[in-house]
C-alpha cells in the first residue's frame, strides 16, 4: 500500500500541514526575518517586473554586439528618461486631480445620503428585510466615499515617501541585467544526470511563464486603461486620468481588477451626472470586450493555461491569507507553481528511485 501513489500523496500533504502547524506556532522566532523580507520583497519585485520588461531590449542590443555594460546603461538611459518623462507629463494634473477628490469626498457622502433617502421615500413602507438591505447599502456607501479618498491620497504618497523601494529597486534592476543568466547554472551545479536537466528545463519554463505574464499582463493593462482614458475624457468624466491609472493598476489582476476599477468610475458618475452612468457602462463594457476578445488572446494566448475558475478561487483565497499584495501576486505564483509541480510529475519515477536508493 505504502507504494500506491493516492497514500504517498496523503503523506505528503499530512506533512506538509504538520510543517505549516509548527512554522506558525514558533512564527515569532522568524519575525526579525520576516522584517527583513518585506523590506527587501517589494523593491526585488518591482526589480524583477522592470527586468522582464527590459530585457527584450538588452536581448535586442546585444544580438548587435552592444557589450553588456553598454547595453545595461542604454536600457537605463532609456527607461529612466521614460520614467523622468512620465513622471513630468502625468504627474502634476493627477495630483490635482487627487487633490480635487479628497476636497471632494464631503460632498460625496452628502450626495449618497441623498440618494439613499430619496431611495427610501421611492420605495415607501418597506418590510423590514428590504429595509436592512437600504440601511447596509447606506453604511457600506459611505463607508467607501470616506475611504476612496484617502485610499487615493496614500496610495500616492506611499509612492512619493518610498525612499527605500526607490534606492533599492534600481540595484536590483541592475544586478539582473547584469548576472540574469548566471542563476540557473548556479543553481543545477549542485546536480547530476537527468535530475539536473529537470532543473535547468523547470527552471526555463518558470522563466518563460513569468516573461509572458509580466509584460503580457502589463501591456493589457496600458492599453485598456488608455481605451477607458480616451472614454472617460470624451464623455467629460471628471478625473479620467485618475481613474485611468487605477484602471491600469487593477487591471493587472486578472478577471476580478476590471470590476474593481469600474466601481470609483461608477460612483463618481453617479454624482457628476446620472446620465454619466450609462456612458461610462457602456465604455468600460465595451473596452473589456476588446481586451477580451481581441488585445488578451493575442498578447497572451493560452500559454498560462489557468481555468477563469481557477483563477477566481486562488484570488479570493491569496487575498484573504495575505491582502492586495496576494493578490497581485495570486496568478504568476500560482503559474510558477503549476509549472513546478507538473514537472515534478513528469519527473517522479527518477524522484523515487532516488529516494529508494538514498533509503
Amino acid at each position: 500500500m505504502t507504494r500506491k501513489l493516492w497514500f504517498q500523496i496523503a503523506i505528503a500533504l499530512l506533512l506538509s500541514l504538520f510543517i505549516i502547524k509548527y512554522v506558525v506556532e514558533v512564527k515569532w522566532i522568524f519575525s526579525p526575518i520576516l522584517i527583513v523580507l518585506k523590506t527587501v520583497f517589494i523593491p526585488l519585485l518591482m526589480g524583477g517586473v522592470l527586468f522582464y520588461i527590459a530585457l527584450p531590449l538588452q536581448t535586442f542590443l546585444e544580438k548587435y554586439k552592444v557589450p553588456r555594460w553598454g547595453s545595461i546603461i542604454i536600457v537605463f538611459l532609456i527607461f529612466t528618461g521614460l520614467i523622468g518623462t512620465a513622471i513630468l507629463v502625468v504627474g502634476p494634473p493627477i495630483t490635482e486631480q487627487v487633490t480635487r477628490l479628497a476636497e471632494s469626498t464631503p460632498a460625496f457622502i452628502y450626495q449618497s445620503n441623498i440618494l439613499i433617502l430619496q431611495l427610501a421615500d421611492l420605495l415607501g413602507d418597506m418590510p423590514p428585510w428590504m429595509e436592512d438591505a437600504v440601511n447596509s447599502l447606506k453604511d457600506n456607501l459611505q463607508a467607501f466615499t470616506m475611504q476612496f479618498g484617502k485610499w487615493t491620497v496614500t496610495l500616492f504618497q506611499s509612492v512619493f515617501q518610498g525612499t527605500l523601494i526607490l534606492i533599492l529597486t534600481p540595484f536590483f534592476f541592475l544586478f539582473m541585467l547584469k548576472d540574469h543568466e548566471k542563476l540557473v547554472p548556479f543553481v543545477s551545479q549542485f546536480f547530476k544526470g537527468d535530475t539536473k536537466e529537470w532543473v535547468i528545463k523547470t527552471f526555463k519554463e518558470i522563466d518563460d511563464v513569468l516573461n509572458l505574464y509580466i509584460r503580457g499582463q502589463i501591456l493589457i493593462s496600458f492599453i485598456l486603461a488608455t481605451m477607458l482614458f480616451l472614454g472617460y475624457t470624451l464623455v467629460g468624466l471628471n478625473y479620467a486620468l485618475l481613474l485611468a491609472v487605477f484602471a491600469f493598476a487593477m487591471n493587472i489582476i486578472p478577471f476580478i481588477g476590471p470590476w474593481i476599477a469600474f466601481i470609483p468610475a461608477l460612483l463618481i458618475a453617479l454624482f457628476q451626472n446620472p446620465m454619466l452612468v450609462i456612458a461610462v457602462s457602456i465604455i468600460t463594457l465595451v473596452a473589456q470586450q476588446i481586451d477580451a476578445q481581441i488585445i488578451t488572446p493575442n498578447i497572451m494566448g493560452k500559454t498560462l493555461n489557468i481555468h477563469p475558475l481557477t483563477i477566481i478561487t486562488i484570488l479570493l483565497a491569496a487575498g484573504n491569507i495575505a491582502g492586495f499584495l496576494g493578490i497581485l501576486l495570486a496568478v504568476p505564483g500560482y503559474a510558477v507553481g503549476k509549472v513546478i509541480v507538473s514537472n515534478l510529475y513528469e519527473h517522479r519515477e527518477q524522484i523515487k528511485k532516488a529516494a529508494l536508493k538514498d533509503v
